[in-house]
């Protein structure tokens, strides 16, 4: 298992190696956060949220990333393998970033589609195990 350390030290480096433009009025920038964080439709708190993107009125513009969140999914994973899930994870939310500051809603939406998909799927399993008692 990663530590939180490990965790802080891997997500800068990957940070440090991307575009000082991607950084343009992100000036909250990127922050840790050892907490597990479940979204807000998660069924059973079986869905976590990795990273997100905040758009805050006094805030301004940050990326957060959850150890917690990655520990539950990938806590048994190598260094590697979880290097790659946090640089997904950065790079996904620099889209949002980037989207923002263009007016675009092109990754909102594919991950709105996400959500109702994973909702669905949910909605059906829930549906067939009622009809099989």
């Amino acid at each position: 298992m990663v530590t939180f350390e490990e965790f802080e030290d891997i997500a800068w480096e990957i940070a440090d190696m991307l575009p000082k433009e991607f950084y343009q009025q992100l000036n909250g920038g990127i922050i840790v956060q050892q907490e597990r964080k479940i979204h807000p439709e998660s069924i059973a708190n079986d869905l976590s949220i990795m990273g997100e993107y905040v758009r805050h009125k006094h805030l301004g513009r940050y990326i957060v990333l959850y150890y917690g969140s990655f520990m539950v999914l990938y806590g048994h994973c190598d260094k590697e393998r979880i290097r790659k899930q946090v640089r997904k994870t950065i790079l996904h939310e620099f889209r949002h970033h980037l989207e923002s500051l263009a007016g675009e809603r092109g990754l909102e939406i594919e991950d709105a589609v996400q959500i109702a998909k994973y909702k669905e799927k949910n909605a059906k399993k829930t549906l067939d195990e009622t009809e099989s008692t």
